[in-house]
This record gives C-alpha cells, sequence and structure tokens, in this order.
C-alpha cells in the first residue's frame, strides 16, 4: 500500500512539466528551511530517521516525499506542514480567511494524494486540509506518530484509515477522531477517487516548545 505508482494512467508532457516544477519547488523549501535553521543534511537525517540519500534526492528534487515523510520533516524543521505548500498570490492573502479561489495546494504526486489547505498561513494549534486521494493513493508505507489529536470527515469515496494496525473502511459520511501518538496512516484501497476534510491540532507542552509542527 505505497501508493507510489502512477495511479492517472500515461501523463503528456505539460503534466510531466507540471510534476517536475512540483518536485522542484518542494526541494528547494526544503533545502532552505534546513539551511535557514542551521542544519546538515546529517542533522535532518538523525531529527527524522530518513537517511541522508533520501533528503538528499529530495532536496534535489529527484525523489518526491510521502505525506508522512514531510511530517517529520516539519518536525525536525520546526515548521507547519503547510510551509510545502505552494504560495498564494499575496494581494489575496488575508490573515484570518481563506477564498476557496485562493487555497495553498500540496501536490504529492507520487503518493497520489493533493492536500488544499483550509486555515490561513502561519503557525497556529490547528491545521485544515481538504485532501483529494487518487485510486491507489497513500499517505506512505510507514505508521506516523506525533503529539496532539487527528480528525475528519469523509465527503466522497472511500478512505483507509489505519489505526494502531487495525484498518477501518471509512465511507461518504464518516468521520473520525484519534490521538496522534497511536501509530497511523490512511490510504485509499478502490478505483474511485476520495476526498476528505482532515484536521491536525497541536499540542504544546507547557513550559516547552512544542515538537509538533
Amino acid at each position: 500500500m505505497d501508493g507510489r505508482g502512477d495511479t492517472n494512467g500515461t501523463k503528456d508532457a505539460p503534466a510531466i512539466e507540471a510534476d517536475d516544477a512540483v518536485d522542484q519547488r518542494l526541494g528547494e523549501t526544503v533545502r532552505l528551511l534546513r539551511q535557514r535553521a542551521g542544519l546538515s543534511i546529517q542533522d535532518v537525517a538523525n531529527k527524522t530517521g530518513l537517511s541522508t540519500g533520501m533528503i538528499s534526492q529530495l532536496e534535489r528534487a529527484r525523489a518526491m516525499p510521502s505525506i508522512r515523510t514531510l511530517r517529520l520533516l516539519s518536525i525536525a524543521l520546526d515548521v507547519p506542514i503547510s510551509y510545502f505548500f505552494e504560495s498564494s498570490d499575496p494581494a489575496d492573502v488575508q490573515r484570518y480567511i481563506v477564498r476557496k479561489t485562493n487555497r495553498r495546494l500540496l501536490r504529492l504526486t507520487a503518493s497520489g494524494v493533493v492536500k488544499e489547505a483550509l486555515t490561513p498561513a502561519g503557525k497556529g494549534q490547528l491545521e485544515l486540509y481538504e485532501l483529494t486521494l487518487n485510486p491507489g493513493a497513500s499517505s506512505g508505507t510507514d505508521f506516523l506518530q506525533h503529539t496532539g489529536e487527528k480528525a475528519g470527515y469523509i465527503l466522497s469515496g472511500s478512505l483507509r484509515l489505519w489505526l494502531d494496525n487495525q484498518a477501518h473502511l471509512l465511507e461518504a459520511g464518516d468521520s473520525f477522531r484519534f490521538p496522534s501518538i497511536m501509530p497511523h496512516m490512511f490510504d485509499n484501497p478502490t478505483q474511485q477517487v476520495a476526498r476528505a476534510i482532515w484536521v491536525t491540532t497541536l499540542r504544546e507542552d507547557r513550559g516547552a516548545k512544542s515538537q509538533d509542527r
């Protein structure tokens, strides 16, 4: 259930070029955030458990991260995962409101997942997304754990949510909530596109800086 194959059939040249541009932008973002934090590739590898080769490939746009990988990087680099999203038009950005036509996107083409940010840019204690999962799409090949809570609502299609090695097939109208420390992952095992609202809350430990960003 790695969801890393091409789930959309043969792509034309413009689509491939668009995917390459997305990969390039993500790689540059990871590199700039790492350098801004004063971390070496080895430092980030130690913090995330990812290999130095994987991080180097991501920065050079030779590999496409999964949602799990981006979450690990966001924690290591102390930024919200929304930092990896495509930028909105600065002229249309509002502090508290996100218009439908101005959502920031994160296209994980290899994983078959598109995330649309429904919360404004910047750090906060809650992240809200709309997820679109192509057939076979997944959050990654490994379980993820971190602080906070997650909740969601299935808008259409089916989403299989794995919680501590137990699979739950959720249909349109179903919802969920669980502590993020529980090992979790998700995928779309069907041949239909799935859409869901996804909520992540970020908890601050009293007197300590949160590590879940």
